[in-house]
């Protein structure tokens, strides 16, 4: 997938800042196209089914947050890529966007180069999502990666975004420790910044939600998944 293929949807109320952005984006030969608030981001996106979404959280009408959640309930737009461009950078406002379905984070002030960087990176995931199989099927747990739906023993378990991808990682190789840094990289993307408990928080979760005994933790390396 060139970058001519590759749509990516702006969302901000600050006409500026979707100038500045756009411009840079579209220097890289992608294809740009637009939103003022969280309704109209949901509406373009079910019509337009971009690759990626790059939105601001604090909107009128409906904030990022909601429109994130509203826009992963659309099975054509559970690939998509999401990231916030924000301000805020506290650890709650970071793990609501995770939750509602968010893939990252860009920080403002935009700095056009860093932002190029970045939205690369993450398109990335986009043409690696392609080359994996969309069902696992291990230890009586089926992994459909293409609904984000996990079934246990008949019940279906369900897992905010970050929760699921970390999951369906540490499930593609069983047995394989998986160190603290990939887990970072390919759940997260190696240019985003998040706690340093993100990933335990995450792991507890679903130690919780699927149990325990499938989850090893490695003491100073990372975790790893047994069945």
């Amino acid at each position: 997938m060139n970058n001519q293929e590759i749509t990516i949807l702006l969302v901000d109320d600050e006409p500026d800042i979707l100038e500045i952005v756009g411009y840079n984006l579209s220097q890289e030969g992608y294809k740009i196209i637009t939103a003022s608030n969280g309704k109209e981001a949901v509406s373009t996106a079910k019509k337009e089914t971009p690759q990626l979404i790059i939105m601001d959280v604090m909107m009128p009408e409906m904030d990022g947050i909601e429109a994130c959640e509203k826009i992963r309930q659309v099975p054509e737009l559970q690939n998509t890529i999401i990231t916030f461009l924000t301000a805020r950078s506290e650890d709650y406002s970071q793990m609501a966007g995770f939750d509602a379905g968010a893939d990252d984070y860009i920080s403002k002030p935009i700095k056009p180069r860093i932002l190029v960087s970045k939205v690369k990176a993450l398109l990335r995931r986009v043409k690696d999502n392609a080359e994996v199989s969309d069902i696992l099927n291990v230890g009586g747990i089926e992994i459909n990666r293409e609904e984000y739906k996990i079934v246990k023993e008949g019940e279906e378990i369900s897992l905010p975004r970050k929760e699921f991808e970390l999951f369906y990682l540490l499930a593609t190789k069983p047995g394989k420790v998986f160190t603290r840094e990939e887990i970072l990289d390919k759940v997260w993307g190696n240019e985003v910044i998040v706690g340093g408990r993100t990933i335990d928080v995450h792991i507890r979760k679903l130690r919780e939600k699927i149990g325990d005994e499938f989850f090893k933790t490695i003491k100073g390396v990372g975790y790893k998944i047994e069945f």
